[in-house]
């Protein structure tokens, strides 16, 4: 009996990390564009929340830290973070060959498609009436989202925003015809605007999402640590469900 006991606690140790990051109660500045939801936004009470903040508190739980949101616009975020305006920047970043030079990334913590949010009149439409100049598609400048834009219909027949909130807008004023934006996203802006927005064209690419930290940074391994943790424990899955409920 006790070589079982003994047996089961060996195998549950080795089960186990070697050991847990603490980082000790440390309060971590998160550089976020607050404007991208259900990944964060800011609510009528004047919190920052989303399911990248859930995803952070939860691993902070893990590994004893404080998450304070520092909301701050997406053009320079990556300058800010190199400069030590943050500790980290969490705001549904795509991990990228060329971002991986200037900062280091966790693993990824979802992955999403890209697709294009378009007005319900318009759904049909394919992405060769925006190469063509017929339609006008949008995005936010500095994203992946307008990049792949501009590699399928051109930079001419692209307009970009400093958030895509301020696309959403213009789409819904008739001075665009699509944005293209993180499936994720645009689900939240359909149902936001159910029967006027509708997510008309999907699956132009498959992205994973990171967080972010500068270059060599112990925070990285921290957080992989505590990311680990919530995916085995299956918080992560159980976030995902909360916001995108099915």
């Amino acid at each position: 009996m006790l070589n079982k006991v003994l047996g089961a606690l060996i195998a549950t140790s080795l089960a186990m990390p070697a050991f847990a990051a603490d980082l000790g109660g440390r309060v971590l500045n998160i550089g976020s564009d607050t404007t991208y939801p259900p990944h964060e936004f800011i609510d009528d009470s004047g919190a920052v929340v989303g399911f990248d903040v859930d995803v952070v508190a939860a691993i902070c739980e893990r590994i004893n830290c404080q998450p304070n949101w520092v909301t701050t616009a997406w053009d320079g975020i990556f300058g800010a973070l190199a400069q030590g305006e943050f500790d980290m920047v969490v705001s549904g970043v795509t991990i990228t060959e060329e971002r991986d030079k200037i900062v280091d990334f966790s693993d990824p913590y979802i992955i999403v498609e890209q697709g294009v949010l378009m007005r319900v009149s318009d759904q049909g439409a394919t992405i060769d009436e925006f190469k063509n100049g017929n339609m006008k598609l949008a995005s936010q400048t500095g994203t992946t989202n307008a990049t792949l834009g501009e590699e399928l219909v051109g930079r001419d027949n692209l307009a970009l925003f400093d958030a895509f909130n301020n696309a959403v807008v213009a789409l819904q004023n008739g001075d665009v015809d699509g944005v293209i934006i993180d499936s994720t996203s645009a689900a939240a802006y359909e149902q936001e605007f159910a029967g006027e927005l509708t997510v008309a064209i999907t699956g132009l690419s498959s992205d994973p999402l990171g967080l972010v930290f500068q270059e060599g940074d112990g925070l990285q391994d921290a957080f992989n640590e505590g990311l680990a943790m919530i995916k085995e424990d299956g918080t992560l899955s159980q976030l995902t469900i909360k916001w995108w409920p099915k």
